[in-house]
């Protein structure tokens, strides 16, 4: 490819970007999370040292040239609220960028949020005002790095109505768990099968299927004509993967992108919608070459930062009071005193205590453990403060007796209200 193809093609995608509008639907409870979406959204629930889940969907937004974003908000919204006014308002208004909060406010009648599609159905009148070509559906709760000016302008060279983007997953994998397309050999979807028991393989791959990411984009006046009839249906449930694309399957040109890395083999997405995924996606950000590169500096993940300190480690005594860290990340203003800490990811603001041993954990913002712990395969939700002399992870049924979560994977989630601590309450 000569340079002035490469060129033509990167204007060409470039005019579809400035064209389209990103609606991020970020108003789900995250119920599999249990106790740690209790009191926050699962799109702002922490990942990664120092992100948000919703930080990666807008960090594609912006790296793939749309800058024009409306984030919708229902479910205990507050901590997302605010993580999006501090991190993400810097878009430059006087060049047409913005990122709108559109909480669920009743615009157009008395009910909240229904389901995906009637969130943005209740938002038409503030699509209308951005007179968008094309609409970008986004889910707020998956962590991947994803160009969605590809996806575009394969929308738009394949002139459909509707792009599904999709993930190459194991047909076991995928059992009961996702959305599946079923695709013809152009890639266009001839079915959908919502959470099959036996998932249809893709075309010459009998082990093989295309989960739905969750992610849609629209030609804008196609996405109003399906939204507003979807609305008076009364037989619908008001969502995108179990109404609106079932529906158009049939009847319209609804088209697959496959996601995949620059290789060409299968790309990084994680769903963290379990306590396990969670943990999962989380330890592998310390293995020594993660598949999620977060050092990327051509597609940085952008985020509201605290202004920390460094990490500090102290005391290198002979009696095995040491302070370090080995194959672990840790994040700015913690204070590892005398501590050890092995295969874990630290949140901003952690202290260990002397002679405390953290071993396979996820431990978020703003918690002290004691002297004397030791923890294994655990999440340690914000502002806990473990009492010296804690053991957790080591007798699971000792665990589930002091009120801790423990998974089926064996993973141990600990918050503040399960050590009695009432951070989130008033006295």
């Amino acid at each position: 490819m000569s340079d002035s193809t490469s060129t033509e093609d990167a204007r060409f995608v470039s005019r579809l970007t400035r064209q389209s509008l990103a609606l991020v639907l970020a108003g789900g409870r995250g119920s599999r999370l249990h106790e740690l979406t209790a009191w926050r959204a699962k799109p702002a629930v922490a990942f990664g040292g120092k992100f948000r889940i919703i930080d990666f969907a807008l960090s594609n937004c912006v790296n793939s040239g749309i800058r024009r974003i409306g984030v919708l908000t229902q479910y205990k919204a507050h901590s997302l609220i605010r993580h999006l006014v501090r991190g993400w308002s810097n878009l430059r208004n006087e060049l047409g960028e913005f990122l709108e909060i559109l909480p669920a406010s009743q615009r157009v009648d008395s009910e909240w949020y229904r389901g995906t599609a009637d969130a943005i159905y209740q938002n038409l009148d503030i699509i209308r005002t951005h007179q968008p070509d094309y609409v970008v559906v986004l889910g707020g709760d998956h962590v991947y790095k994803m160009d969605y000016g590809l996806m575009l302008a394969e929308h738009v060279k394949q002139e459909a109505d509707v792009t599904v983007g999709c993930i190459e997953v194991p047909v076991a994998e995928a059992a009961k768990a996702y959305g599946v397309a079923v695709i013809d050999a152009d890639g266009r979807i001839r079915d959908f099968e919502e959470k099959p028991e036996n998932p249809t393989p893709v075309p010459g791959e009998s082990d093989i299927c295309l989960a739905s990411m969750g992610i849609y984009i629209f030609n804008t006046n196609f996405l109003y004509e399906r939204l507003i009839a979807d609305a008076d249906d009364p037989q619908s449930k008001h969502d995108f993967g179990g109404d609106i694309i079932p529906y158009c399957v049939p009847r319209y040109r609804v088209q697959s992108y496959r996601f995949r890395d620059a290789e060409g083999g299968r790309a990084y997405w994680r769903d963290v919608g379990t306590l396990d995924s969670y943990w999962s996606a989380n330890m592998e950000l310390v293995d020594v070459v993660p598949e999620l590169n977060l050092y990327d500096h051509e597609w940085p993940i952008l985020t509201d930062q605290a202004q920390s300190p460094p990490a500090k480690f102290i005391f290198d005594d002979d009696d095995g009071r040491r302070g370090q860290a080995i194959d672990s990340m840790v994040s700015g203003g913690c204070v590892i005193s005398g501590a050890s800490v092995r295969h874990s990811l630290l949140f901003s603001n952690v202290r260990l205590e002397a002679r405390s041993r953290l071993s396979d954990s996820v431990v978020l913002p703003d918690v002290k453990v004691g002297p004397g712990c030791d923890i294994h395969r655990a999440i340690l939700d914000r502002g806990c403060d473990i009492p010296g002399g804690t053991v957790i992870g080591r007798d699971h049924d000792a665990d589930r007796a002091r009120g801790f979560r423990v998974t089926p994977a064996g993973i141990v989630l600990v918050t503040p209200e399960m050590l009695g601590q009432m951070l989130h309450f008033v006295r």
